[in-house]
């Protein structure tokens, strides 16, 4: 307990320093950076209430789900052929990858490797790596590698594409909400997983609220959304970083810096095959080059939809990104089931 003292005020004034910087995945990083600077230096794990994180965990399911029921039914559907092309190209490339850095080192699970290589939902896949066996804290430093690169060359690249001619964009959300949202959103990321068990989804934790969010938003009344309050948010974050950041050892970070090539290499191999994949969509789907590069970006979605938003780009880019998300979900979920498939050839 005196150690939370120390971290969780601490990992409050890292993370919103960060945030001020407009780093990536600020919240998460400066709870990594506060917890495994204590864990190495004290040389004692920090643990996380099961019954906290499961909550937290079910508040990032509801955050997977709030873009999702931003787009209409149609018109997700409308892009649905160029974002499953999209989706298997990038899982693929993390599929491929992941299994031949397993096999390159032996400490690493075929589990960890994919995980470690999925491009898109990068905050969820601690929570999927905890369910599916795999080394949470050599996922989150490849998922997190990959996020920070992509974050910082996104505007880059961005600014020297042309952008679209509307100036409204599709990506922008907003609007208050009355008390009584946040009594059901902070139930559902309480009951979501009990609910899930029982039907046996994949990865209930983060599974169950992200339906359940789905099936309430479709009955909500216009103007109301199931977004979580940004404390809310806040907290779900830092508590993904504290679970990673207070597993952090010695040995685990020597393991990642020895595999550390192998995953830039893959890291960039990714980002090339997304901007390559987006060239055909800009003729398929009659939109800029801007916000297909965009859409087919591995990853970093709040600042694809901060770009998104500011350029005035369609509602295309929502949708492939989100076809992506949910196929990226599915695979990890599936993940022990599907590698016993693809290693048993």
């Amino acid at each position: 307990m005196m150690r939370w003292l120390f971290v969780a005020p601490a990992s409050v004034a890292v993370g919103a320093l960060l945030s001020w910087l407009d780093v990536p995945a600020a919240w998460i990083l400066g709870a990594i950076l506060v917890s495994g600077s204590l864990v190495l230096s004290t040389g004692r794990e920090l643990e996380v209430n099961p019954h906290f994180y499961r909550f937290a965990r079910g508040m990032i399911g509801i955050l997977a789900a709030v873009p999702l029921v931003g787009v209409p039914p149609g018109q997700l559907l409308g892009v649905l052929p160029a974002g499953l092309m999209v989706a298997v190209i990038t899982v693929g490339i993390g599929i491929v990858g992941g299994l031949l850095l397993a096999r390159s080192q032996r400490d690493i699970s075929p589990e960890s490797g994919v995980l470690s290589m999925l491009a898109g939902g990068a905050s969820m896949m601690p929570a999927i790596a905890t369910e599916v066996g795999a080394d949470m804290r050599f996922v989150v430093l490849g998922q997190y590698l990959r996020l920070l690169a992509v974050s910082v060359t996104l505007p880059l690249v961005a600014g020297i594409l042309t952008w679209p001619d509307n100036q409204s964009s599709a990506l922008t959300i907003g609007g208050d909400q009355p008390w009584w949202m946040l009594l059901l959103v902070v139930t559902v990321a309480l009951v979501g997983e009990r609910l899930g068990r029982l039907v046996h989804l994949p990865v209930p934790s983060v599974f169950a609220p992200l339906l359940l969010t789905v099936l309430i938003s479709w009955a909500l009344p216009d103007g109301l959304t199931m977004a979580p309050p940004e404390a809310l948010t806040i907290l779900a974050f830092l508590s993904i970083g504290w679970v990673c950041g207070g597993a952090l050892s010695v040995p685990a970070l020597k393991a990642f810096s020895r595999n550390l090539p192998a995953t830039i290499a893959f890291i960039v191999i990714v980002m090339a095959a997304c901007a390559l994949t987006a060239v055909p969509l800009v003729g398929w789907l009659d939109i800029t080059y801007f916000e297909a590069y965009l859409a087919t970006s591995p990853g970093a979605l709040e600042t694809v939809l901060a770009l998104g938003a500011e350029g005035g780009a369609g509602y295309e880019v929502v949708g492939l990104q989100l076809i992506r998300l949910i196929m990226v979900l599915l695979v990890a979920g599936w993940l022990p089931q599907l590698l016993r498939l693809i290693l048993r050839r």
